[in-house]
């Protein structure tokens, strides 16, 4: 009989100086905790940098800077960070110090002009045709390729994809089909198919379709609303 023996979590390693800060650890009121959100002591400054939060959220901070002044070694960068995990998960924060700016081969203009470029972020919003569902049915079409007759690829296919109001029958043609096959995507797979390139995302599997009771694929629930639609993707880069 094989022995199954179960492995307790493994304490999490420090990646840098600062990877452990997740906050500014505030309460509810706005007061710094003792030790709370990975900072340590500094109650007055991470209040100061609460209040910094609260005004930059209401777009009083727009055009300006803050500025943190101390001794090496209290704190300073860490509560910069603390204030842009507050901000959001996606906020850029860059770090430098004052020996990255000067080189013999690069100007120190051109150091902080970069430097500022990677913290600005900026989200592009797209609205794209899709069409979306559980795939009921899949028939893909095999043919010999142009290059090597003995070499079957896919050349068409017809898909079914369903949602809790309608069902729809597609047939798509080689490109959108060789994706299929190439991300092994079979009955009871929620997928995405972009109606103006014919990209194929693969979402998770379908609730109640049976599978593993562990797996790498997620189990997602049936789409809802038309099979077609649109959806608005949201970029975040710098």
């Amino acid at each position: 009989m094989p022995e199954i023996e179960e492995i307790g979590p493994r304490r999490v390693e420090r990646v840098g100086a600062h990877s452990h800060v997740r906050g500014l650890g505030l309460d509810e009121n706005m007061k710094a905790l003792p030790v709370g959100d990975g900072l340590v002591g500094q109650l007055r400054a991470r209040e100061a940098a609460g209040l910094v939060v609260q005004m930059a959220r209401e777009g009083k901070l727009s055009g300006k800077a803050v500025l943190l002044a101390g001794p090496p070694g209290t704190g300073k960068t860490a509560i910069a960070l603390g204030i842009a995990r507050e901000l959001g998960e996606d906020v850029p924060f860059i770090q430098m110090s004052g020996s990255e700016i000067y080189s013999a081969e690069r100007k120190k203009t051109e150091v902080l002009m970069e430097a500022m470029r990677k913290a600005i972020g900026v989200r592009l919003k797209d609205v794209r045709r899709v069409y979306e569902g559980e795939v009921t049915s899949l028939d893909v079409k095999m043919g010999s390729s142009p290059f090597n007759p003995f070499v079957k690829v896919p050349q068409s296919a017809v898909i079914s994809l369903k949602t809790d109001e309608e069902e729809k029958t597609l047939k798509v043609g080689p490109n959108v089909a060789q994706q299929l096959v190439e991300m092994g995507v079979e009955e009871g797979d929620v997928i995405m198919i972009d109606a103006e390139s014919g990209r194929v995302s693969k979402i998770g599997r379908a609730e109640g379709r049976g599978g593993y009771d562990v797996d790498a694929v997620r189990t997602v629930s049936r789409p809802t609303g038309p099979v077609l639609k649109e959806r608005e993707f949201v970029y975040t880069m710098t």
